[in-house]
């Protein structure tokens, strides 16, 4: 019985031989002859993404090439510690891939240190404010008693050292102002490990207003002064932070996982450049930024020698194999072609926003300068953010719901949609689709309203879509995607008949 790979090949004329795809089924066949159902469900996720248009602001498509390099025996290998300084032997090979990784981060954002390891954006957080911990608490510390090994303080010495190191100050952007839950959040660890206090936008427009940040910084005097967002619409001006922080003797530190492709494709620049004018920079590498899901961080030189010990104070092995995809995404955002992408990344944003906004949704601040955009549907069409991200789902759309500033809804059920531009443009679309994606948001939500209850009122989760929406909603969607596919060299016919049963 012939495998897929030989069906392909016997079936395909070797002028129009593709080699992703060989390399593709050749990658399923190997997994499949194990584990069947995780081939097929694989296969399955690639329909789910080409049947639906994704509008979800922090996900993305990253290249075959990128996949390709998670997928060896780089994941194998321990290597605690970091290059020339292991707890493993035999990891002269991973020190390659991390160093080549993190040189390339250095040239594309021009940071004096990077550090690749982090597996997530909260890890690198985490790795973060314990190295800022370490370099302005602890070391000190040290220096104090006249000690530099840890395991010689005293039980009394030790005990004063924690409780030190457990009463710094974070002041970070609040979550329902489109802060992260890892900057200072309740029910997230940073607000337990600090004393967090957070800033809000201000209430009228929806704004970073900067004097009041100043003034609160001032006050409360954190040690972390944290800026970045998850869902904040506009650009953020770093010197201005700068500013603040040197006033009140503050650690800058910026969280830019969500716009950091706009930093590496030059888009963001000057004043809008966080690597400038911050201590430490961390982000994922797999939002705008188009690589691998992992994290970095970026810092000046004198916080180097801390951040690299991201292991043992937080994180475990490192993912090699990941590093290695990671180096890769590096390589291909030096690239003009990149910095095209991220520029239309942006003018796609603006255009969708303008669009939305002549057609009667209500944006949180009028607009955007990034990626992302934010609507009140709550205001405009009486719909919760978790009515709408499941009307948009059953109609082909893929989002997620929001908070927004001071939302009566709370974070679960909401009172706005998020959306974002990175995964449609790097399928190639422009602006005659981000018109077309605005007119079917509109459609979807004026055709949906919240079911009713037994007891006559409406219901927070449950809705009722008018069934010609959908019909002609999903129609649309259809056509958008049938002109720009999802990795157009995969053969998805091919791949179902083959792998899923």
């Amino acid at each position: 019985m012939s495998t897929p790979l030989q069906t392909y090949l016997s079936e395909t004329s070797p002028e129009n031989v593709n080699p992703a795809f060989v390399s593709y089924i050749a990658n399923l066949q190997q997994v499949a002859e194990t584990a069947p159902e995780i081939a097929a469900s694989v296969v399955k996720e690639l329909a789910a993404q080409r049947s639906h248009l994704k509008l979800i602001a922090s996900e993305n498509y990253c290249s075959l090439t990128v996949q390709a390099a998670m997928g060896n025996l780089l994941t194998d290998k321990y290597a605690e510690g970091y290059p020339a300084h292991r707890y493993y032997g035999g990891c002269d090979n991973i020190d390659d891939v991390e160093n080549i990784a993190a040189e390339e981060a250095k040239a594309l954002f021009g940071a004096e240190h990077a550090y690749v390891q982090p597996h997530s954006g909260a890890d690198a957080n985490l790795v973060a404010y314990w190295a800022i911990l370490s370099a302005k608490i602890e070391t000190p510390t040290l220096e104090e008693i006249g000690e530099t090994n840890l395991s010689k303080l005293t039980d009394a010495q030790w005990a004063a050292l924690r409780e030190k190191l457990g009463n710094q100050r974070l002041m970070g952007l609040d979550y329902y102002s489109g802060g992260h839950l890892t900057h200072g959040y309740r029910q997230n660890v940073s607000a337990r490990m600090f004393d967090s206090r957070s800033y809000t936008v201000n209430k009228e427009t929806g704004l970073l207003d900067y004097d009041e940040i100043e003034k609160q910084a001032l006050e409360f005097r954190p040690l972390i002064l944290l800026t970045g967002y998850s869902a904040y619409p506009r650009a953020i001006n770093f010197r201005h932070f700068r500013e603040i922080a040197d006033k009140c003797g503050a650690v800058l530190m910026v969280d830019m996982a969500h716009f950091a492709g706009l930093v590496a494709g030059k888009v963001f620049t000057g004043d809008e450049d966080p690597v400038k004018w911050a201590d430490v920079v961390t982000t994922t590498t797999h939002k705008t930024l188009r690589g691998p899901r992992g994290a970095i961080i970026l810092c000046k030189a004198q916080f180097a020698e801390y951040i690299n010990k991201g292991c043992p104070l937080v994180l475990g092995g490192p993912l090699a194999h990941v590093m290695a995809a990671k180096a890769i995404a590096f390589k291909e955002a030096r690239t003009p072609s990149y910095q095209d992408y991220a520029r239309r990344v942006q003018e796609n944003a603006r255009t969708l926003a303008a669009e939305c906004a002549s057609l009667g949704l209500k944006l949180q601040t009028g607009g955007t300068d990034n990626h992302l955009m934010l609507i009140d549907i709550a205001a405009t069409h009486g719909l919760t953010g978790r009515q709408g991200e499941t009307a948009m789902f059953e109609c082909g759309i893929t989002l997620n719901r929001n908070s927004l500033p001071f939302d009566p809804n709370g974070a679960w059920w909401t009172s706005g949609l998020r959306i974002g531009t990175p995964a449609v443009t790097t399928l190639g679309m422009g602006a005659p689709e981000m018109k077309e994606i605005a007119a079917i948001i509109k459609l979807i939500l004026d055709g949906t309203k919240p079911a009713i209850t037994d007891k006559g009122t409406p219901a927070k989760g449950k809705i009722v879509i008018a069934e010609n929406v959908k019909t002609e909603a999903k129609k649309r969607v259809a056509a958008l995607l049938s002109r720009f596919v999802l990795y157009p060299e995969l053969d998805l016919t091919f791949l179902t008949k083959h792998f899923v049963k």
